[in-house]
């Protein structure tokens, strides 16, 4: 469903108005893909390029998992320059690169001026996003883990990777298979699974270790998901998530995943007390395995 009218600066809001033909619009969806209003959305940029495809450029569309739909709205109030602000809808779309709000407001802007009223019931777009979930994940041939996280033993939520398989196999095997503990018993008798694990170092403003092939993947934002190892080819059980860029760490250790839903875990995270970076509560991994195993 679409969310409530979005708060925003009144230099921000526009109105376009239909334009020649030699200056065609360009419709703009961002938003969380598997968000109803975002296929609501789609649906008007696409339907406003069918119905006067002289007038409209192919509308952009930007399909977004909740972890970096969280981060884009972060650069947006950026771009505001640190005033106020809040956005309560899963989509932004933007005329000629401004912002008209979200998929209500296209929708409305789409029946003034264009004419155009979209009538179909919220449960088709509901079976809409389902379908267009499945092929989103699908499509990126790659694995989906997830770790349940406790502070001080009260459960605080679910922290969801994707492991980029194709370029760190691996590395994201190895990681796989901790995580479901598949693979079994070490020689002297330690259970390999990340279940009933710690976080045991934060480094404030840096990363988060965790846990008792390839460089090319860099850690160049925040949730980056790599392996703490002894060299270029070897791997071990120790991990970490950035909590910022962290450019100095791409010749150094490996990156092989990207956290995509957790943003408030990992914030309740990033924010514990520590001493000598160690977490003063216990931060437990409560359990782990395939997201779609």
């Amino acid at each position: 469903m679409a969310g409530a009218e979005p708060c925003r600066p009144r230099s921000n809001r526009c109105s376009p108005q239909p334009l020649s033909e030699e200056q065609p619009l360009q419709v703009k969806v961002v938003g969380l893909f598997k968000s109803s209003s975002f296929q609501i959305a789609k649906s008007t940029a696409e339907s406003l390029k069918t119905t006067y495809p002289s007038k409209f450029e192919d509308p952009i569309v930007v399909p977004l998992q909740e972890f970096a739909w969280d981060q884009y709205l972060q650069e947006k109030k950026r771009e505001l320059n640190g005033e106020t602000w809040e956005y309560s809808s899963y989509v932004m779309c933007f005329v000629n690169d401004r912002l008209l709000g979200d998929a209500l407001e296209l929708q409305k802007w789409a029946h003034r001026v264009w004419d155009i009223l979209d009538v179909k019931p919220i449960a088709l777009y509901e079976a809409l996003t389902l379908d267009y979930s499945s092929k989103f994940l699908r499509e990126t041939k790659h694995s989906f883990v997830f770790l349940d996280i406790a502070i001080d033993y009260y459960p605080v939520g679910r922290l969801i990777f994707e492991l980029y398989s194709d370029a760190c196999p691996k590395t994201c095997k190895n990681f796989q298979v901790l995580c479901t503990g598949k693979a079994g018993f070490s020689a002297s008798g330690l259970r390999l699974h990340y279940k009933g694990s710690m976080f045991h170092r934060l480094v404030q403003n840096a990363w988060l270790q965790g846990g008792d092939e390839n460089f090319s993947i860099p850690h160049n934002k925040r949730g980056v998901l790599g392996m703490v190892n002894k060299g270029r080819h070897s791997n071990g059980s120790q991990f970490y998530i950035t909590l910022q860029s962290a450019p100095y760490l791409d010749r150094k250790y490996v990156a092989f995943g990207q956290l995509v839903e957790g943003t408030d875990v990992l914030k309740q995270l990033e924010l514990v007390p520590t001493e000598n970076e160690r977490p003063v509560p216990r931060c437990i991994i409560i359990d782990s395995g395939d997201l779609y195993g």
